[in-house]
C-alpha cells in the first residue's frame, strides 16, 4: 500500500552549519556552470596576443550543428599532484609588448616580468626567435608542454647559448600564471557567498541533514 511521507524541508540559511556545508557541497557540484573558466581563457588569449603567442585551436561540435574553434588550453585542478595548466601554439616577437601589457594589465607585476623577460631575450637575438609549443602526455601542467625554439635570421645564425632555455622558462611561467588565474576564478565561483546566492536564486530546499529535497 502506498504511504504518505511528510518531510520537513529547509532553505540553506535555515540549516545548521554542518548541514549547510553539505548543501553547499551539492551546489558546488551541480550549480557551478561548466563554462566557469571561459572568461579566464578569453583573458589569456588576449594576453597571449600581446606576448606574441598565437594559441592553436581545435574544432568543437555545436549542439545545433556545425563547429566552432576552441583554444587548445588544458588544465586540471585544484588539489591533486599533477594539476596545472598548459597550452599549444606558436610564439614570435611582438613589437611593443612591454608597454602593451602594462596598458592591458597595469596591476599584474608577474605578467610584466614575463613579457619583459621575453622582450629581453628577443633583443639579444635581434628579435628573430620563434617557438612552437605542443602539449604531450596525460597531464595538463606546464611541464607537459614541449617547446622548441629557433632563430629565424637571414644568415642562419644560431640563437644565443641560453635562448631556448630562456624562452622556454618564460612560456612555462606564462602557463603557471594561467593556472593561478584559473584557481582564483574557481575559488571565487565556489566561495560560500557565491554558492549561497545560487541556491537562493534556484530556490533549492534541503532536509535537516543537508540532502537536497526533492
Amino acid at each position: 500500500m502506498p504511504e504518505l511521507v511528510i518531510t520537513r524541508v529547509f532553505r540553506p540559511a535555515e540549516l545548521e552549519p554542518p548541514a549547510r556545508d553539505t548543501a553547499r557541497a551539492w551546489a558546488r557540484h551541480h550549480l557551478v556552470p561548466d563554462d566557469w573558466h571561459e572568461s579566464v581563457f578569453e583573458d589569456f588569449e588576449n594576453v597571449c596576443a600581446i606576448v606574441g603567442v598565437e594559441i592553436a585551436t581545435r574544432p568543437v561540435r555545436l549542439y545545433g550543428g556545425g563547429t566552432r574553434a576552441a583554444p587548445r588550453i588544458l588544465f586540471s585542478g585544484f588539489a591533486s599532484q599533477g594539476d596545472g595548466a598548459s597550452f599549444e601554439g606558436e610564439y614570435r616577437y611582438a613589437r611593443g609588448s612591454s608597454a602593451a601589457i602594462r596598458s592591458y594589465a597595469p596591476a599584474d607585476p608577474e605578467l610584466h616580468r614575463i613579457v619583459d623577460a621575453l622582450a629581453a631575450i628577443q633583443r639579444r637575438n635581434l628579435y628573430q626567435l620563434q617557438g612552437t609549443i605542443r602539449q604531450t602526455g596525460r597531464y595538463c601542467h606546464e611541464y607537459s608542454m614541449t617547446i622548441s625554439v629557433e632563430r629565424d635570421g637571414p644568415n642562419g645564425q644560431d640563437g644565443t647559448p641560453t635562448a631556448e632555455d630562456d624562452v622556454t622558462e618564460a612560456l612555462l611561467d606564462l602557463a603557471r600564471w594561467l593556472y593561478r588565474r584559473l584557481e582564483a576564478e574557481y575559488d571565487f565561483q565556489t566561495a560560500d557567498h557565491q554558492v549561497d546566492a545560487a541556491l537562493e536564486a534556484n530556490d533549492v530546499t534541503f532536509t535537516a541533514a543537508g540532502a537536497k529535497f526533492p
